[in-house]
């Protein structure tokens, strides 16, 4: 029994016979004494009899006459009435975990989604339908609350595979595989909870006294306990000398065979390896320690992922398998490089739930991003703040870039206090100041601030379109005027000028944003932000990937098709209102200035007509070509590229290589409209 297990008697322990002490008699007087105290004990005897007889008679009477005047008395008394039946209580929740903890979904786009009440029965039914279920704990400063929130579900989960006739086992990365024996003998009652103590001189004094009621719980219930962490030798070992120090056998049964994977991690959307995200080491990322530390944190999986595979190949085929674990280690769930993944080979994906116990970070996951688990478990006695990001990591950053909070624009400014600002948007936006001309873009003008932080390529993107978009213009004009070409340069200024304005809201309109100033902070008109607020609600192009607090549907894409090119055909129809007002200047010009330069007259082409048919092309054509290029070749293609395979160059050419084709194709459609409407 565990010290602080009360006694099933406690007055057991408590009674002692109490024996008046008497000092020893003599050999001499002891014959006399005894016969005296047979004498006295014997007349004593006789007084108490004389005395019992009355006492016992008397009563008896008085016995049988309280039940008479009790009855008497009741019949004088009118009949009370009944007392009212007790109200039935109030149903207990069905796992009362109101007021014990708080739940977070991190599976949805944007911040963490909390839990209502009325959904947490989908949030259970989801966990008794999982084989196994990995509780993520404090690595770096170990949370005493993470093993209540461990108990409590552990708890909860036993009532209901109790209910649904399952088994429950319980395995515990804190106790070393080699340790299993004495984790046996605890469960049997060979040994008690200081024994096993005994075994884990290597944990903190306090760190016993959290897990113990998890262990007693365990043990009165019938819950299997598994050991699955890594032998301290090995550990150490693997630290010190890394994977090639261990003897041939601790490499066998410790270490994943050559070429199995999971050894370097991959990068994430975000272009930081899952190596770096999910390590708790603070060393130089470019170390010997820090490669040693990742070798162990490969051992440390292996392990555990083998240890968990036997147990589900061996154990109950429908039983439940709860791993309380480092949440390193299974962070990503089965998409990133720890025990997940290892075991996903070999299990559906919908069989593993990954939960987080007390994170201290909140990320906002953005659309096509590995959420880092499926639920965020808090118990009730941390405070939960709106603020998802860490503020010592966003001080860190400004600290490191020497700025201040007031020096950086509204937005940003508003952002932060929101809590939609991440370190990595920060750190982006100090990245662009470097650049002078950036610099002055990013402070001046909102909107370049906005699309060069949702893609730092913006600038040359917009430079290939419009390089492209001049050179194919001057080419065109030239193939057109031939020896007419410098005589008549005003005309090519002209239609180069307009296809350049055009063109630059073709690589504007559709690229993606980062808006952080909300709509009430516009001080607009009720319409006006009736207008901001739709349009606002829709993606910029029908690809873009959802962004913090946004989580589009198909309608709001196929709407923002509409917008865009509803968009874009006002950009046609007023530049080429503009183009052919200017045109008809200069030709009026040229015919008061320099009459003799002026050919024999021509038809000139109607400027609503021409506007109204440029405005078309732009709105359907040209909008659908951008919308693809922008949202499925730039946006999504792109950034894959750089993301996963750190290819900028090559994300750079097949931006350049699309638009090349896109203005050839969008050249030839345009003339095909001049020719069928005549203009």
């Amino acid at each position: 029994m565990l010290p602080h297990a009360p006694s099933r008697y406690p007055g057991a322990a408590k009674f002692k016979p109490l024996v008046p002490a008497k000092p020893p008699l003599s050999p001499a007087s002891s014959s006399s004494s005894r016969g005296n105290l047979c004498a006295a004990a014997a007349a004593a005897s006789r007084r108490d009899f004389l005395l019992l007889v009355p006492s016992l008679a008397a009563a008896s009477t008085a016995l049988q006459y309280l039940p008479l005047a009790a009855s008497a008395a009741d019949d004088e008394k009118p009949a009370p009435t009944p007392p009212p039946a007790p109200a039935p209580a109030p149903a207990p929740e069905p796992d009362g975990e109101a007021a014990l903890s708080r739940m977070y979904d991190a599976t949805v786009i944007g911040e963490p989604q909390a839990v209502g009440k009325d959904a947490r029965g989908r949030v259970w039914e989801k966990l008794m339908a999982a084989r196994v279920v990995y509780l993520g704990e404090a690595e770096l400063v170990p949370d005493r609350d993470d093993r209540v929130l461990e108990l409590e579900i552990v708890r909860k989960l036993a009532a209901r595979c109790a209910d649904a006739g399952r088994t429950l086992s319980l395995s515990l990365e804190a106790f070393p595989c080699d340790l299993q024996e004495q984790l046996n003998q605890f469960m049997d009652g060979r040994i008690n909870g200081n024994n096993l103590r005994l075994y884990t001189s290597h944990w903190a004094p306090e760190r016993w006294q959290e897990y113990e009621p998890l262990l007693n719980y365990c043990r009165d219930n019938g819950i299997k306990l598994i050991a699955c962490g890594t032998p301290l030798e090995v550990v150490r070992t693997v630290q010190a000398e890394g994977i090639k120090g261990l003897s041939k056998e601790q490499r066998k049964s410790y270490a994943p065979p050559a070429g199995s994977g999971f050894i370097s991690g991959f990068t994430s959307i975000s272009g930081r390896s899952l190596i770096d995200k999910t390590s708790s080491s603070r060393v130089s990322p470019f170390g010997p320690s820090s490669y040693l530390s990742a070798q162990a944190r490969v051992v440390d999986d292996y392990t555990m992922s083998q240890i968990i595979m036997k147990e589900i190949s061996t154990g109950d085929p429908s039983g439940m398998l709860v791993v309380v674990t480092g949440a390193s280690h299974v962070m990503y769930g089965s998409r990133g490089i720890g025990v997940p993944a290892r075991i996903s080979k070999k299990m559906q994906k919908k069989k593993q739930v990954v939960i987080l116990l007390d994170p201290e970070r909140q990320g906002i996951r953005r659309e096509g991003e590995i959420p880092v688990a499926d639920l965020l478990w808090y118990s009730a006695a941390k405070p939960c703040s709106r603020n998802c990001f860490d503020r010592a990591e966003i001080a860190r950053v400004m600290n490191a870039a020497g700025r201040r909070r007031e020096a950086l624009p509204q937005d940003i400014q508003k952002g932060i206090d929101l809590g939609v600002v991440s370190p990595e948007i920060l750190q982006n936006f100090f990245d662009l100041e470097k650049y002078p001309v950036v610099d002055e873009l990013i402070h001046r003008f909102q909107g370049f601030r906005e699309r060069l932080l949702a893609d730092p390529q913006f600038l040359n993107r917009l430079a290939i379109e419009e390089g492209i978009s001049i050179t194919t213009a001057v080419l065109a004009q030239y193939e057109k005027r031939k020896g007419r070409f410098f005589e008549e340069i005003d005309y090519v200024l002209t239609d180069t000028i307009r296809g350049s304005v055009v063109d630059f809201f073709t690589v504007w309109l559709p690229a993606p944003t980062i808006s952080l100033l909300s709509i009430a902070d516009n001080g607009s008109g009720e319409s006006l932000e009736l207008v901001r607020g739709l349009l606002g609600s829709l993606p910029d192009n029908a690809f873009q990937k959802g962004i913090v607090g946004q989580n589009w549907d198909i309608n709001q894409r196929f709407a923002s098709v509409l917008v865009g090119g509803l968009k874009l055909a006002g950009v046609g129809f007023v530049s080429s209102i503009g183009a052919g007002v200017a045109s008809d200047v200069l030709y009026a010009a040229r015919r008061v200035l320099s009459p003799t330069s002026i050919e024999a007259e021509r038809p000139r082409a109607p400027i609503w007509k021409a506007a109204s048919v440029y405005s078309g092309f732009l709105g359907t054509s040209a909008n659908l070509r951008y919308q693809v290029i922008a949202g499925l070749v730039e946006h999504r293609l792109g950034e894959y590229l750089v993301s996963y395979y750190n290819q900028p160059f090559l994300a750079n050419v097949l931006s350049f290589v699309a638009r090349i084709i896109n203005s050839y194709f969008g050249t030839q459609v345009c003339h095909f409209c001049i020719l069928y409407f005549r203009y």
